[in-house]
């Protein structure tokens, strides 16, 4: 798929520029942020965002967590300035697999995790799989885990097929995304409020029909079945942050997901909606830094 963006041209003001790298890892080129350690006992903090987004999407919570982390954040495979996948890794597993060799050959072992929406489940799929070690804390904010029920869940996987075959799909969505409005519109199904340039980013994604290819490959093999099964194994704390105002993901998922695994601990933000590290990040912040700091200290002893 052509039409994909150019870091010197398209990365030449994105959002905390000057911590990015090109990195290559797997057989992809990656776009990868990287801020330097504020101290050498400093934890390193993997933020993972979600289908669709990119960098940008941290912009605002970033910096406050690079106050006390050094932060790791990457574009998802396909999305934004990282290559995609090749098809028969384009799954929940290959990604997080493709993501412990980026982070091998960054030589980083993340202290603690923070995974937006789909991220949540790449955050978690790794966990189990070994690419974060046994003791990183996991952190989850409007964690999209659970397969869609009913219709939706028959229709959602051949249809996203569908749409990744297509050439046309992300060009006429590419096309769409000109009309800022309709941009505007489709955040606010999400039950979140951006300012200005928080929908210019968005509409500069999803102008590119490369980005949209990717995430649509990304929907059109994401199998949260297995994860749901895998779950039971995770012994480990998991906190999840969930806006009350999310659309995309339903609030009550953490809740379900808690009766089953007591080692979850839900944090209710009110008035916030699925973008909550978009539009409240020190909110945000305010409650994941106590959570990494506690286990940066743990980790010490």
């Amino acid at each position: 798929m052509s039409g994909r963006l150019s870091w010197p041209h398209d990365g030449a003001r994105w959002p905390h520029r000057e911590h990015s790298r090109l990195v290559q890892a797997g057989g992809l080129r990656w776009h990868v942020q990287v801020t330097e350690p504020p101290g050498a006992a400093a934890p390193t903090l993997l933020l993972l965002h979600g289908a669709g987004a990119s960098t940008h999407s941290w912009r605002g919570l970033l910096p406050l967590l690079a106050a006390d982390c050094r932060v790791i954040a990457p574009d998802l495979p396909g999305h934004a300035f990282s290559e995609p996948l090749p098809p028969q890794r384009q799954s929940l597993t290959g990604m997080a697999q493709a993501l412990g060799e980026l982070l091998r050959a960054l030589e980083v072992e993340p202290d603690a995790a923070i995974g937006h929406s789909a991220g949540a489940a790449l955050m978690l799929r790794m966990a189990l799989d070994g690419p974060l070690g046994a003791d990183a804390a996991l952190i989850g904010l409007n964690a999209a885990l659970f397969p869609f029920e009913g219709l939706p869940g028959l229709l959602y996987a051949p249809v996203a097929r569908l749409f990744a075959r297509s050439a046309l799909v992300p060009r006429f969505a590419a096309w769409r995304a000109k009309d800022l409005d309709a941009v505007r519109r489709l955040i606010a199904s999400t039950g979140s409020m951006l300012d200005d340039e928080g929908v210019g980013w968005y509409a500069r994604l999803l102008q590119c029909p490369g980005h949209v290819a990717g995430v649509l490959a990304m929907m059109a093999n994401w199998d949260l079945e297995p994860l749901q099964r895998d779950l039971v194994r995770l012994q480990r704390p998991l906190h999840l942050l969930v806006g009350e105002r999310d659309a995309a993901v339903a609030p009550g998922q953490a809740d379900r997901l808690a009766a089953r695994l007591p080692t979850i601990t839900v944090h209710r933000l009110p008035r916030l909606g699925h973008l909550v590290h978009e539009e409240a990040p020190l909110r945000v912040a305010e409650v994941v830094r106590p959570l990494v700091a506690a286990q940066a200290v743990s980790l010490a002893l």
